[in-house]
């Protein structure tokens, strides 16, 4: 009897063993989108459009996918791999934005606070009209105070651009952005520079996030990266995301490619590349400059996914990530620069939020709700909280995102875009 028994296990056994393992129902990232995905890296590759590129997708509280293509450095032959630490530039945002709201759920501001209440650097707030004949620079006075809610959505009116005359050269003497700047220093060149437009008038990305980490450093009365450290970055066990990169990480950092006018990629200089990250400066910014592994990110988008916590720790409550993705962009703002071309998105709370599901193939896919921002190195990452997924890009290519990869990510995640139906 005893061993019929074990043999019949045996056979149990082994028909469980041989089984095609069986897909979890309805999961967005299924074989075939494992498939795209993967052919899609590999052309870019083997294309030479970038040196090094990896993916993580988490569905349905499972990681579903990781690979990683091609070189970390080419130079050296180092391939690019799930220990790869990359300079995430402007998602660093979504986890400044994380950290003022820590501030928020403890009642020290309201959004539509003034920022002068807390900052007076930016009080009595004087709006460019233009130059007059002389090229002297027209002013008025804000129709009203700059709002936190404001310097969320880049809503502020500060200027970010280099073709506004007289403005611009205003913006280049006071290099606000200079790393030898500490963030008090960089507050008042901001706060003295005229605004380019009435707040609440016109949507235009720049400065906004690194005044919000000024206002975490006020408010909390503690240095931004130590509170950064203390409430954000200890918390969730995200000990490989860093401003200043220290020589025992370095050779997992993933060298900077830069796409050139025939296509070629062009290493940039270490100097360049680095100049920030190897570097102790006085400045924090919240807008850029943190580095970070693929794994540690995919911890901090866990954490918002899951509506504000991870394992035993809180973060945020549900209620504040619901405000957060929520699109703060009323339909009046309708001078939003260049995001319309990230689909049909409004923006909440330093993310970019789908209000809209695609209107054509040409569109980038995604599904309404879904909350993302990318990197000037070409990173991205989106939350989809309706299909409970999570999807990680990290590549470090200049310019920005010239070769169409995130498009060619998304459908190659979402699988051919079809008409929605309603």
């Amino acid at each position: 009897m005893k061993y019929t028994l074990q043999i019949i296990f045996l056979i149990q056994f082994f028909f469980i063993a041989c089984s095609p393992a069986v897909e979890t129902p309805n999961l967005i990232f299924n074989g075939e989108a494992k498939s795209r995905v993967d052919s899609t890296l590999t052309a870019l590759v083997e294309a030479g459009k970038v040196a090094g590129i990896s993916a993580l997708v988490y569905e349905k509280g499972e990681e579903r996918y990781f690979q990683a293509f091609g070189y970390a450095d080419r130079e050296q032959q180092k391939p690019m791999d799930r220990q790869t630490m990359v300079q995430i530039y402007s998602m660093t945002k979504p986890i400044t934005g994380t950290a003022l709201m820590k501030l928020y759920e403890k009642g020290l501001f309201e959004l539509d606070d003034p920022l002068e209440k807390y900052l007076p650097e930016f009080s009595n707030m004087k709006v460019y009209q233009g130059v007059d004949e002389n090229g002297a620079i027209i002013l008025t006075e804000a129709d009203r105070p700059i709002s936190i809610r404001d310097i969320t959505r880049h809503t502020a009116g500060f200027p970010n651009r280099d073709n506004i005359p007289g403005l611009s050269e205003v913006m280049k003497e006071k290099d606000a952005r200079n790393f030898n700047n500490t963030l008090a220093s960089m507050a008042e060149k901001i706060g003295s520079t005229p605004l380019w437009f009435q707040p609440g008038t016109q949507w235009e990305y720049g400065l906004c996030v690194d005044v919000q980490a000024y206002l975490v450093e006020k408010i909390s009365g503690m240095p931004y990266g130590e509170f950064l450290q203390k409430e954000l970055l200890n918390p969730l066990g995200m000990d490989e995301t860093m401003y200043f990169v220290p020589e025992e990480f370095r050779d997992r950092m993933a060298a900077v490619y830069e796409r050139q006018a025939d296509g070629t990629l062009a290493r940039q200089n270490d100097s360049i590349a680095y100049r920030f990250s190897y570097n102790h400066w006085p400045l924090t910014p919240g807008g850029f400059g943190l580095s970070s592994t693929i794994d540690d990110y995919l911890t901090f988008t866990k954490m918002l996914l899951n509506e504000g916590r991870l394992g035993n720790q809180t973060i945020l409550q549900p209620s504040t990530v619901e405000l957060m993705r929520t699109n703060h962009l009323p339909d009046s703002i309708t001078e939003r620069s260049w995001l319309p071309h990230r689909g049909q998105v409004g923006f909440g709370i330093d993310f970019a939020v789908r209000v809209a599901p695609p209107q054509d193939a040409e569109e980038n896919q995604g599904t309404v709700g879904e909350f993302f921002w990318d990197g000037a190195l070409s990173t991205l990452f989106f939350i989809d909280p309706k299909n409970e997924l999570i999807a990680i890009l990290f590549v470090q290519l200049t310019p920005y995102d010239g070769i169409g990869l995130h498009k060619a990510f998304r459908d190659a995640v979402y699988g051919p875009w079809k008409p929605s139906v309603n």
